[in-house]
């Protein structure tokens, strides 16, 4: 089966947004649907942190994507009716450059060689494949979690090129809370003897150090109640067979366990540190000095901002503050606010709560 991602290499430098380029990085993407006559009819979406470009199954690849509730014939986001981009993240290790790929001047990779990033290179990559593909002006720009900090970046950067915009499960900024989790999980994974300053070989990962921080991520990516009911004090199956009575005694345990052993070693961990270094980086209220500021910068008709109670990392007094600052430059500001008990990964697993949301917005473009 042919791959579905698709590939654009950058002509001559990429400036990054601190400081540093990059020689002719490439960006990986996929997309859906066909660019109408007037090409007006785009939509690009942005991932949370770990995610490819794949984000739903297509002829070329009919394996299921992240989002593939979401996208599809008929579906929220409609490709009979829309041209859908997904970008790769700058800096991620699924077909765009990142720590992981090969220095064009060294011919080795670039680890902790990588430039400072940030989410304002994420979405300035994303910008470049968009005129790429001949859009001018997006329909609409769609984040998710991460994503949505990437997404606003673009908002930012070219506000006369979006007019639309959808921020799920996100913010305008980090909170500590989130900022400290993301910042132990880096040092879990930097304290791996593996790791070796970011000179592990690529066979050879600082495996025990990602599957710590790959759980103590899923600790704050679903909720307590959720797992209160799915899990209770279940014992886990596998323990007697453990010869290590700390381990895995309940089945909640063991799920983490799954959880982190899925992931680790799936992606690399220098991409990993960058992501979520970029994560805690970025920052609205930089534009301006103020986040009252940093919303007058935008130029959008209408907006959406799609939050869920339970949502630890990314809390729902932040989705108030989202669309507050929203509803002060755009007066079509809509807030959702979800009784989902999985979280913050709820725009994942609970698509029966966000389809209707989505569905809602589009067809309000319409009318």
């Amino acid at each position: 089966m042919s791959s579905a991602r698709k590939s654009f290499t950058v002509d001559g430098d990429f400036r990054m947004h601190r400081a540093g380029h990059l020689e002719s990085p490439t960006l990986a993407y996929e997309t859906w649907g066909e660019l109408n006559a007037a090409k007006d009819n785009a939509i690009l979406l942005f991932s949370g942190l770990s995610p490819s470009a794949h984000a739903a199954s297509s002829e070329l690849d009919m394996s299921p994507g992240w989002w593939e509730d979401m996208i599809g014939s008929g579906l929220p986001i409609d490709t009979d009716n829309y041209y859908l981009i997904c970008v790769n993240s700058l800096g991620s290790c699924f077909g765009s450059t990142g720590p992981a790929s090969i220095d064009p001047q060294t011919g080795e990779r670039y680890r902790l060689k990588f430039p400072v990033l940030t989410l304002e290179d994420v979405a300035e990559a994303a910008f470049l494949v968009v005129n790429h593909l001949g859009v001018k002006c997006l329909h609409t720009v769609i984040g998710c979690s991460m994503g949505g900090m990437s997404g606003l970046a673009y908002c930012l950067r070219h506000p006369d090129t979006v007019r639309r915009y959808v921020s799920i499960s996100s913010a305008a900024r980090a909170l500590p809370f989130s900022i400290a989790v993301r910042s132990l999980q880096r040092e879990m994974i930097r304290s791996d003897p593996k790791w070796m300053k970011g000179n592990y070989e690529p066979g050879d990962p600082p495996i025990t150090g990602q599957r710590l921080a790959r759980k103590l991520g899923m600790i704050t990516y679903r909720s307590a109640e959720e797992w209160a009911l799915r899990f209770g004090r279940e014992r886990s199956t596998d323990h007697a067979r453990i010869e290590d009575q700390f381990v895995a005694e309940f089945s909640v345990e063991s799920y983490l366990e799954n959880r982190a052993n899925k992931f680790s070693g799936a992606f690399d961990p220098n991409c990993y540190l960058y992501l979520s270094h970029a994560s805690d980086l970025f920052d609205l209220a930089e534009y301006g000095g103020s986040l009252a500021a940093g919303f007058k910068r935008l130029k959008l008709d209408k907006t959406l901002v799609v939050g869920v109670r339970t949502d630890i990392l990314f809390p729902i007094q932040q989705q108030r503050e989202l669309a507050e600052g929203f509803a002060t430059v755009c007066s079509d500001t809509r807030l959702a606010e979800l009784d989902c008990i999985r979280g913050h990964d709820s725009f994942l697993v609970d698509m029966d709560a966000f389809r209707p949301e989505i569905c809602e917005f589009f067809e309000s473009c319409c009318d």
